[in-house]
C-alpha cells in the first residue's frame, strides 16, 4: 500500500494525502475495475503513438496526427507551442488552422532543460525544407518561455521564413491553457513580428 501511495504522489499536482485517498479509493473497488483502470494505464505507453511531423497525438498506424494529415489545414504555417494542452487551447478558439509543433517544454536552467532536450533541431529541420512560409511562436509568456523564443529565432532567422508571436494580450507569467478562448483567439489573430517584440524588450 505504501508503495502504491508513493507512486500516485509521484503525479503532478498529486501529494501523499491525495495519493492515499486514491489508493484508498481503489482498495474498495471491484477486482475488474481495478484491472480495468490499471490495463488503461499500460495502453497509454504501449498503443498511443507519437505524430512523427509535429509531436501531437497521433491516431493511425503511418503516425500522423489528425491535424498534419488534414489536406484542409494550412501546411505552410506552424504553430510552435509547448504542449499538448496548449494544442488543444489553441483548437478551442477555432482560430488557427495551420499546423503545430510542440517543443515538449522550455529551455530552463534551472530545471536542467536544455535544448537538447527538447524537440528543437526537428523544427529547425523543418525551416530548411522550404515548405514552410511562417512560424508562431506561441510559448507561454514567462522568462523561460522568452528564452526559448529568442534561441529559436536566432537559429532561424536566415532561413528565409517570417517568424511571428502571439499578440501580449496574456499576463506576462500566465499559461496558455487557463487563458480564456476569445483572449487567446485574438492573440493568434493579431501576432506580430517576433523582431518588433525584440525591439521592445531591448
Amino acid at each position: 500500500m505504501e508503495q502504491a501511495v508513493n507512486e500516485f504522489a509521484k503525479l503532478p499536482g498529486i501529494g501523499k494525502k491525495t495519493a492515499l485517498r486514491l489508493v484508498l479509493h481503489l482498495l474498495h473497488q471491484k477486482p475488474e475495475e481495478v484491472k480495468l483502470f490499471t490495463e488503461s494505464i499500460q495502453n497509454l505507453k504501449s498503443e498511443i503513438r507519437f505524430c512523427k511531423n509535429c509531436f501531437n497525438i497521433a491516431d493511425d498506424q503511418n503516425e500522423l496526427c489528425s491535424i498534419c494529415k488534414n489536406p484542409k489545414r494550412d501546411h505552410s504555417t506552424i504553430c510552435v507551442i509547448e504542449g499538448l494542452r496548449d494544442l488543444i487551447a489553441i483548437e478551442n478558439t477555432n482560430q488557427y488552422n495551420g499546423e503545430y509543433h510542440i517543443l515538449g517544454g522550455v529551455i530552463s536552467p534551472i530545471e536542467g532543460i536544455g535544448p537538447e532536450q527538447l524537440h528543437l533541431d526537428e523544427l529547425i529541420y523543418k525551416t530548411e525544407t522550404g515548405k514552410y512560409r511562417e512560424v508562431i511562436m506561441a510559448l507561454n509568456p514567462t522568462i523561460e518561455g522568452d528564452t526559448t523564443i529568442y534561441y529559436i529565432t536566432k537559429k532561424i532567422l536566415d532561413k528565409q521564413i517570417k517568424v511571428t508571436t502571439i499578440a501580449r494580450g496574456i499576463s506576462f507569467g500566465g499559461e496558455l491553457e487557463y487563458t480564456d478562448e476569445v483572449t487567446l483567439g485574438r492573440s493568434l489573430t493579431t501576432r506580430r513580428p517576433f523582431e518588433n517584440y525584440m525591439h521592445k524588450n531591448e
